[in-house]
């Protein structure tokens, strides 16, 4: 093994002055945060505390000094392990709404409106998220709410049959206000998570999927979704970050003309042009390579196919967390030579896993009563009671803990040069890397009974620290460290030219082996204009990749009136017509890796910004 040096580390005084002086590495390693509030300077000093005294008084110290030289890094430190709390989940809302579940003080029944319904899916919401240190997802919203917005047209049937005695006027007067009363619910439902803080100091990382119902009221609950979110927040009608949009296309319901759901797919195309939400998912290609259907977890993690009783169980899980491994390190180190670098990938790939271990094992303190809301009250699928422990929701595959890996690109950059893309020998090497990945986790499984996963790490502020501390060790490496980013997952380098259906037709060979997490998206000039351009590439990935997002651009000005896409500097982004950069009077959204941010109101950090300026565009 190669001697890796320990890195001078900050005493904890160091760190808190940093986060007083906003040193970016602190203020904008989450740019869903507004690092200028009192509640995430609260929760950014909490963290730096966590952080420090996990990283040398809880985790052993080979995890801890690996995390600290860049060998991997143990994600989330500034909740876990100092806190036994997981990651990212699918909420059980439709359990949660049905048998009811309660709240502070509480006790909610079941909603008798749609109305009703979404605003409990918002207090809902607020609590997971501040239980968790990940994102939320609703999996198939329009399936689960559709009986709300029922109960709606029934109560106004009721009432249309007091005033009018022609049953098709009560009919028409009952689906009018049942649709009006959708609309207004999922516009509030936007609005509440808008203006939600979870006690993190961040808008709740919650993600909304749809497309799979059939009946009118899950078709209005669709297109009312999309309507809400094509007008825009307030006044200026700006693009709302939060919920992520995931919308589900399927062969036979929405994919093609004809399909009984294909004017649904259309807005949704057109919500894409302007707000870049919805990203899709392709539902045969999930079920392909998942095993079943479900949504992502937050941006981009994937729960395996999981049954109960011989039936297949998919919301109220969850992932207990992430380590990911730094794979350019390994590639910089073996210095050229791929055995070396296969000897010393094994040995921390089992670092990693015992990590990963050791993370799953803080769970076993955690009873109920730590997290009501989780535990008690249905969240996870499940009702225990409050000394009850928690571990064995976890088990046998219920829930994942994810083996994150980044640089796919960079690593074979070292074997093969910049421009590898082409090369077979380069890209079998680059599959191999995650190829072994999916075995290790299969083996861990067996070892330990827990679902390891593969998982393509979104890198927000990854991308930049491990380069970062790889560019200090090694100096300035060009197409690896000079970049001051590394390249997320298994992505085609951003730099080149490329349109995209190539982009897709690289990036899908990856997709089996890293079934744990995965987004494909592609980089477009504005699509305004083109809607049946973006369809085309929609449907080119039906059959090819299971998780595909949109960017466009769709900034605007509100003191010009300008709109398309703002200049991107060192210092940030500007319009490039008046030069405006005043969070208060722009919107200026980026994809940071699998959710948006809005990059004038919070910046990215230092690595991330250079990746997002060195995007090229795929034209076709």
């Amino acid at each position: 093994m190669i001697n890796e040096p320990i890195m001078k580390e900050k005493m904890l005084d160091d760190k808190i002055r940093d986060l007083i002086n906003m040193d970016e590495y602190v203020a904008n390693e989450n740019a869903n945060k507004d690092e200028n509030v009192f509640n995430t300077k609260r929760d950014l000093l909490a963290g730096v505390a966590a952080r420090d005294y996990a990283l040398r008084h809880i985790l052993p110290k080979e995890f801890a000094d690996a995390h600290k030289q860049g060998i991997m890094h143990f994600h989330d430190l500034d909740y876990s392990p100092f806190f036994p709390m997981y990651n990212c989940m699918l909420i059980d809302f439709k359990g949660m709404l049905e048998k009811g579940f309660s709240i502070g003080n509480a006790d909610v029944e079941q909603p008798k409106s749609i109305k009703t319904a979404t605003a409990l899916v918002a207090q809902i919401v607020a609590n997971v998220s501040s239980n968790i240190y990940g994102g939320t997802s609703f999996n198939r919203a329009d399936e689960v709410l559709e009986p709300y917005a029922k109960t709606s047209f029934c109560k106004y049937l009721e009432t249309a049959k007091q005033w009018m005695s022609d049953p098709k006027a009560q009919e028409k007067y009952a689906y009018s206000m049942t649709k009006k009363e959708i609309y207004d619910s999922m516009q509030s439902l936007e609005y509440e998570i808008n203006t939600l803080f979870s006690s993190n100091g961040q808008t709740p990382f919650f993600t909304l999927n749809f497309g799979l119902g059939e009946s009118w009221f899950a078709r209005e609950i669709q297109k009312s979704i999309l309507k809400v979110r094509i007008l825009g927040l307030g006044r200026d009608h700006k693009t709302a970050v939060f919920p992520k949009l995931v919308f589900t296309i399927k062969r036979g319901l929405n994919l093609n003309e004809g399909d009984p759901n294909a004017d649904v797919k259309k807005l949704a195309v057109e919500c894409a042009t302007k707000r870049m939400y919805p990203d899709i998912l392709n539902y045969d290609r999930i079920v392909e390579i998942t095993g079943d259907f479900k949504a992502p977890m937050g941006c981009r993690s994937f729960l395996p196919s999981y049954q109960e009783n011989g039936h297949y169980i998919t919301d109220g899980r969850n992932n207990m967390g992430v380590v990911t491994l730094n794979i350019p390190r390994i590639a910089i180190e073996s210095a050229g030579d791929q055995n070396t670098f296969w000897s010393l990938f094994d040995e921390r790939l089992d670092l990693v896993c015992r990590a990963l271990f050791f993370r799953i094992q803080t769970l076993n303190k955690v009873q109920a009563k730590n997290a009501p809301i989780l535990y008690q009250y249905g969240a996870t699928g499940k009702r225990l009671d409050a000394d009850e422990p928690v571990k064995d929701i976890f088990k046998n595959g219920r829930a994942t803990v994810s083996m994150g890996y980044i640089g796919l690109y960079e690593a074979a950059t070292v074997f093969y040069g910049a421009n590898w893309e082409h090369n077979p020998q380069a890209k079998k090497f680059t599959l191999d890397i995650v190829k072994r990945f999916k075995t290790v986790s299969i083996e861990w499984r067996e070892k330990t009974g827990y679902a390891f996963s593969v998982y393509a790490t979104p890198s927000e502020s990854l991308t930049d620290r491990f380069c970062r501390l790889d560019k200090q060790r090694f100096g300035s490496i060009k197409d690896l460290t000079d970049k001051d980013y590394y390249t997320n997952s298994f992505h085609y380098d951003v730099r080149k030219k490329i349109n995209p259906f190539e982009k897709i037709d690289f990036e899908k060979d990856y997709e089996p082996y890293t079934a744990g997490g995965f987004i494909h998206y592609c980089e477009f000039p504005s699509l305004v204009n083109n809607p049946e351009g973006l369809e085309a590439v929609w449907d080119y990935t039906y059959d090819r990749v299971g998780y595909f997002g949109t960017n466009t651009p769709i900034d605007k000005c509100y003191e010009c009136g300008y709109e398309g896409e703002f200049e991107s500097t060192v210092q940030g982004f500007k319009c490039p017509s008046c030069g405006n950069h005043n969070p208060e009077t722009t919107s200026c959204i980026r994809r940071l890796c699998g959710y948006l941010g809005s990059v004038i109101q919070r910046k990215p950090i230092k690595g991330r910004l250079k990746e997002i300026n060195s995007r090229e565009k795929q034209q076709y």
